[in-house]
């Protein structure tokens, strides 16, 4: 029980030494020695107390030797604090100041590593995802012959993959409202046609998706409830779409585990296009 009294004060001494330290820092006139203990601080992994010292020097530093290295070293204390959405600008910031600086490659790398940190679930706004791929993007334009360029690959391909899935859940959820209201209705059709509208336009943006099938399954269903929905004048042309639909899947799905829902489809569909 001492031992572990002795060791929570002599943490508290340390601490509370830390911080008396740091405000004498803080409060220096002495831009260089302030300077240093920043460095001092970003390699001991205290982060925070980098970051409040670099954003006081960085419009001191501007135009001198160590200005590039103290925006950059800013960026990267704020991106291992956690704070992305402020390492995103100060990146941006460092690549736009220094276009061919020393540390230009990595900054736009981490612009978009901070915008691919902040990027929600896909059923949320993407908007900074949407981002994190214009970042990497140019990141690659820039740096073509960068070793970095694969990790960039790898994450803009991740980050494409969760805005298909959105769009794949957003389809999803257009087809279970379409089933939802029962019997023909207005609201019943509007929301199949969102599906099929929804699902093929992912498509059209993302032909070569591994969720290509997925897709097409969702039009194939929604056309087919769309016929079953329609009203008479509409019925029989929609019957042929759902029709030619259902064997466009089976031809591009032929081992598809929903083959036996394209064939079920098809007999239904014939039963009225033949009449």
């Amino acid at each position: 029980m001492k031992k572990n009294l002795f060791i929570i004060v002599g943490i508290a001494l340390l601490l509370s030494s830390c911080a008396g330290e740091f405000n004498k820092v803080y409060k220096s006139t002495d831009d260089d020695y302030r300077y240093e203990y920043a460095k001092q601080c970003f390699a001991e992994g205290r982060y925070v107390h980098a970051v409040t010292l670099l954003e006081g020097l960085i419009s001191v530093f501007k135009g001198r030797d160590n200005a590039q290295e103290s925006l950059y070293m800013l960026g990267m204390a704020q991106y291992m604090s956690r704070d992305y959405e402020s390492a995103s600008h100060t990146f941006k910031k460092y690549g736009s100041s220094y276009p061919r600086g020393l540390y230009a490659e990595k900054a736009a790398f981490y612009v978009g590593e901070s915008l691919y940190e902040s990027a929600p679930e896909p059923r949320l706004d993407q908007t900074p995802t949407i981002g994190a791929i214009n970042a990497y993007q140019q990141f690659l334009d820039l740096f073509p012959e960068s070793a970095l360029r694969p990790e960039a690959q790898r994450k803009l391909y991740e980050l494409q993959d969760k805005l298909i899935l959105k769009e794949l859940l957003s389809a999803q959820l257009y087809y279970n409202l379409g089933g939802y209201f029962g019997n023909i209705n207005s609201n019943n059709e509007s929301n199949y046609t969102a599906c099929i509208i929804t699902a093929e336009n992912a498509l059209k943006t993302y032909p070569f998706t591994k969720l290509r099938e997925n897709f097409s399954l969702l039009i194939m269903k929604s056309k087919f409830h769309l016929a079953e929905n329609s009203s008479d004048e509409k019925r029989l042309d929609r019957y042929r779409d759902a029709e030619d639909e259902c064997y466009g899947f089976l031809n591009e799905f032929p081992d598809s585990k929903d083959r036996t829902v394209a064939e079920r489809y098809i007999t239904k569909c014939k039963k009225i296009t033949k009449d």
